[in-house]
């Protein structure tokens, strides 16, 4: 027999990601304790921060990027993410490995071909200290300096070679695509230097904390790192160990809660990429592999899910003011009211100005 099942990891995963029930706890150290927070398009972070949270309210957020409490960066699986600026110091550092090679990739191999990295990495700094430039004027003013180069793909060759963080606007609420980014130096952005070495065992623990049990290919999944099994293997003596229905190892805190497998588990709407679902690499607690596939094609998660009896049972997406959910499994009259009753909570986070409607995708 499993030392834990799948729903009990299910409802654990729940629990540790405040899914089950909203908490009254600020906002800030919500963000703090998921560690890092999805933010490739501005808007959703405020929806995976509004269905963990009692009473959230936009400015929550937003102050908290104002005054430099959140930041906005590249960090976790190389994509933007809001982290804890304190976080960040360590965070970034430890999973810049990953970050690097892709410089490497599709998009930039061809188009730094034959550049010099070290001159690019010099005009960058030299553009960028002490200065927050708009990403479009660094791309023209390095491509003054690199001609015939296309200045976003300088851009964002730059923004892999140095930490940058972007400023509080560029995660403000409004648009969902389209909004000019402006970038400052992480260490002038903080006024404190990044940590000097990679810090993983404080990632371990503290993605344990929100995410575990876990396996080390979970946690590498979620980090975008490689190479945790040694350190894995160090830390096992402070860790507790289970067994899942494969029989793989889970390592989890020797303190952290395990969920019972009844635990209520509400309907829930989670905003794109939210970690709550990426942050394995066996997603089964949360998403089934038949349901995983349905959206395969489209960024392996990158589309808003709703869960039912604590599992994702389909997804939602917006069309103009309105919410349209699109089921992939039949549910009774009760369990759709409830998916109804929760889009219409969602509805005034969405749409604060306006209102909004709801439709349900017939088969």
């Amino acid at each position: 027999m499993p030392d834990l099942s799948l729903r009990t990891l299910n409802r654990t995963l729940l629990l540790r990601q405040k899914l089950n029930e909203r908490v009254a706890m600020p906002a800030a150290d919500l963000v703090r304790h998921l560690v890092a927070v999805q933010a490739q398009e501005p808007n959703w972070p405020y929806i995976g921060l509004w269905t963990r949270l009692t009473d959230f309210r936009h400015d929550d957020l937003a102050s908290l990027l104002r005054d430099r409490t959140v930041v906005r960066a590249t960090s976790i699986r190389r994509t933007v993410h809001l982290t804890d600026a304190a976080d960040y110091r360590w965070l970034y550092p430890t999973v810049r490995p990953a970050v690097e090679p892709t410089l490497r990739s599709v998009y930039l191999r061809d188009a730094v071909a034959g550049l010099d990295i070290d001159e690019l990495s010099t005009a960058g700094a030299e553009l960028l200290s002490g200065h927050t430039l708009p990403r479009r004027d660094l791309g023209k003013l390095l491509a003054e300096r690199f001609p015939g180069r296309e200045p976003r793909a300088l851009v964002h060759a730059t923004g892999i070679i140095h930490p940058l963080i972007h400023t509080a606007e560029a995660g403000a609420w409004g648009a969902w695509r389209g909004r000019s980014v402006s970038v400052s130096p992480a260490a002038d952005y903080l006024a404190a230097p990044l940590s000097e070495t990679p810090q993983p065992e404080t990632l371990i623990r503290r993605y344990l904390a929100a995410y575990g049990p876990a396996t080390t290919a979970d946690i590498q999944e979620f980090a975008g790192v490689t190479r945790l099994a040694p350190i894995m293997a160090r830390l096992r003596p402070e860790l507790r160990v289970f067994h899942d229905e494969s029989g793989r190892e889970l390592y989890d805190l020797p303190d952290a809660p395990i969920a019972a497998p009844d635990l209520p588990a509400p309907v829930r709407f989670l905003p794109a990429f939210d970690n709550s679902c990426l942050a394995h690499r066996d997603r089964t607690r949360i998403i089934s592999n038949a349901d995983r596939a349905r959206i395969a094609k489209t960024a392996s998660g990158g589309v808003p899910f709703y869960l039912v009896d604590g599992f994702v049972h389909g997804r939602w997406d917006l069309d103009g003011s309105t919410i349209r959910v699109i089921p992939w499994h039949s549910f009774s009259k009760a369990t759709e009211a409830a998916v109804r009753a929760e889009a219409e909570q969602l509805l005034p986070v969405l749409f604060p100005n306006e209102a909004g409607k709801i439709t349900f995708k017939t088969r």
